[in-house]
């Protein structure tokens, strides 16, 4: 990838601007998906335990591997920590069974998922694991976020993974976090779309050498298939007039204006497709730039409008409140 696709991370390691989401991608045809996308151009995927496909995320990479598409050192294979790994005695072995799930040595980035400490399940219970324990509820756990957060530079240093980041985390949290890491998070992952901008956030992590990187970049689609009726209540932002207006101006999909009006501003994406065109055009999003005029036009959608929140699952753990 050119450097103007990439993103130089404070950990001195480089991150492709835009990447490949791996949530909710099938197990039948995620390795397929993950092969095509690296023969189509990506080399960023960004995957998680919880998601439960990252066996067959590695056979795709071990397929391409083969095929000498790319040499490990081409990919960019991100992973997160699950809620109730956190305690820290926790976090090395999982991430072990993760790399071993990927047939790798070592995650380019690994991400505490969320800032949420729940009770451990062991993987040979409940894997992959999820906001219930094996007895179907929700267990707070004990760990603090720096008990978690200094197990995960432990694991920079045995060279399991090259950087660490958060996802999901607020301004508070992140301020916290600076404030005794002594490995500073690479990355702040969060759900950010023209219904949920979260300027004030995303300006306070750039600010402070942490990359950002939207999930969720076409805002109430993919909440649609969870039946969520948050999702329902909204337009879909790639019928949106103000964007369907900019995608026919420059000759666009609405998606590919999506992704540019984050990547224009410096935030890393992750879509996903297993339809080899809009794999294609959603790789293809440096190739413009929205006028200024444009950009405020997106910017006067957001509602504040988050989609990703536990609550929504039935979750009691209200971290957005």
């Amino acid at each position: 990838m050119p450097s103007s696709a990439t993103i130089k991370l404070n950990s001195g390691h480089v991150m492709p601007i835009v990447g490949f989401g791996l949530w909710k991608v099938n197990n039948d045809t995620c390795a397929d998906q993950v092969y095509n996308a690296i023969k189509a151009g990506y080399r960023c995927f960004d995957g998680a335990c919880d998601y439960g496909n990252e066996p067959e995320c590695g056979k795709g990479v071990a397929r391409a591997l083969k095929d000498n598409l790319v040499k490990r050192s081409d990919l960019f294979l991100v992973s997160k920590l699950w809620n109730s790994f956190h305690d820290g005695p926790r976090v090395e072995p999982i991430c072990k069974k993760q790399l071993q799930d990927w047939g790798i040595d070592y995650f380019d980035l690994f991400i505490m998922h969320f800032p949420i400490s729940l009770k451990y399940v062991d993987p040979s219970v409940r894997y992959p694991p999820g906001f219930q324990d094996e007895n179907g509820k929700v267990s707070p756990g004990k760990a603090t976020i720096q008990e978690t957060w200094t197990a995960m530079e432990a694991l920079v240093e045995k060279g399991l993974c090259k950087s660490i980041g958060v996802s999901n985390f607020r301004g508070v949290l992140l301020m916290d976090l600076l404030r005794y890491a002594k490995i500073r998070p690479a990355t702040l992952q969060i759900e950010h779309h023209p219904y949920l901008m979260q300027e004030g956030l995303v300006k306070f992590a750039q600010n402070e050498g942490i990359a950002v990187t939207a999930y969720s970049s076409f805002g109430p689609q993919s909440f649609l298939e969870m039946d969520m009726q948050e999702a329902k209540d909204v337009p879909l932002l790639l019928e949106h007039d103000t964007v369907k207006k900019i995608a026919e101006a420059h000759k666009k999909t609405p998606a590919q204006v999506l992704l540019r009006w984050a990547t224009q501003r410096g935030v890393a994406v992750i879509p996903k497709s297993n339809n080899k065109d809009r794999l294609a055009q959603n790789l293809d999003v440096l190739g413009f730039d929205l006028k200024e005029e444009e950009m405020k036009a997106i910017k006067g959608i957001d509602r504040n409008l988050r989609f990703n929140d536990p609550l929504h699952y039935g979750v009691p753990q209200p971290i957005y409140v």
